[in-house]
């Protein structure tokens, strides 16, 4: 299989080096890859360039996009400007972070998890960051969701759901309606991959409100937002969390915003996050 990845990189000269040496080292090697450097204003694309030079399947763009890490948007908008200078001929298309470091049989893996089963079309391993001195769990998603950090689509798959959303929530857009299409999820438990910058770390302010639109977006509804904030500011032990998501989700409704999936679309979503709810609560 031809894997292909784009990786999208904001003054990540912390980050990057440990990335690439962590893909130059993979027991199963990419055909191609595209570092997209947008509006670094440190070393990154030094780094960049040092490993360029010396793996000619590494290559990289420069862009000018904005300075604000705008959750979905801007790292996806990125993406594409990489994927733009890819051809086709790829099997496997990845879109990985700047900010992490896989262990060296990753791409053989998850490889070998696509080729089990052939309805599998997104595929990935499990995000761990240091805390104290110890990698462990990034407890914000289920160990059967693929993280936007490291997700790898089959190329029928990325075609279905017609690509990425630049939009928070994009990384469960993509997977609700790989279902939808009929496609199914693999995470393989074994595959630590350390994420250097826990999520939500470098987001701008003016992101608050922006889970709520997201949710607004594919079509939740205002009970399944409500349970869905709650969780999560639970798990933030945050107040202020739960309030600005449901405040974003009203205004993205009273502001008639366009969702980014069709009714049908939306009526599969509700009908899978409310089956999950239940077999949570054994109902």
């Amino acid at each position: 299989m031809n894997i292909y990845i784009v990786i999208p990189a904001h003054n990540e000269e912390n980050c990057i080096s440990l990335m690439l040496e962590s893909l130059v080292k993979q027991t199963l090697l990419p055909k191609k890859v595209v570092v997209v450097n947008d509006n670094s204003t440190d070393r990154t694309q030094q780094i960049v360039d040092d490993f360029s030079n010396k793996n000619n399947w590494i290559k990289s763009i420069s862009i000018q996009s904005s300075k604000d890490h705008i959750p979905g948007s801007k790292v996806i908008n990125a993406f594409y400007k990489g994927l733009e200078i890819l051809d086709s001929d790829y099997d496997i298309i990845c879109k990985f972070d700047a900010d992490i470091i896989l262990p060296k049989n990753y791409l053989e893996s998850i490889i070998a998890l696509f080729n089990t089963d052939s309805k599998v079309g997104i595929a990935g391993g499990l995000a761990y960051i240091n805390k104290n001195n110890q990698w462990v769990y990034e407890t914000i998603a289920s160990k059967n969701h693929v993280r936007g950090p490291f997700k790898a689509y089959r190329k029928e798959c990325f075609q279905d759901i017609g690509g990425l959303k630049p939009s928070i929530g994009w990384d469960s857009i993509d997977v609700m309606l790989a279902q939808y299409y009929g496609w199914t999820i693999k995470t393989d438990k074994l595959l630590i991959v350390k994420h250097l910058k826990p999520t939500g770390k470098t987001y701008h302010k003016s992101s608050k409100y922006l889970q709520g639109e997201a949710l607004y977006k594919m079509r939740f509804g205002l009970p399944l937002t409500i349970l869905s904030a709650l969780k999560s500011a639970i798990s933030k032990r945050s107040f202020l969390y739960f309030k600005n998501t449901i405040f974003g989700y009203i205004k993205s409704k009273n502001n008639n915003i366009e969702p980014l999936v069709t009714v049908e679309q939306g009526d599969f979503i509700r009908k899978l996050r409310w089956e999950g709810v239940r077999k949570k609560l054994k109902i």
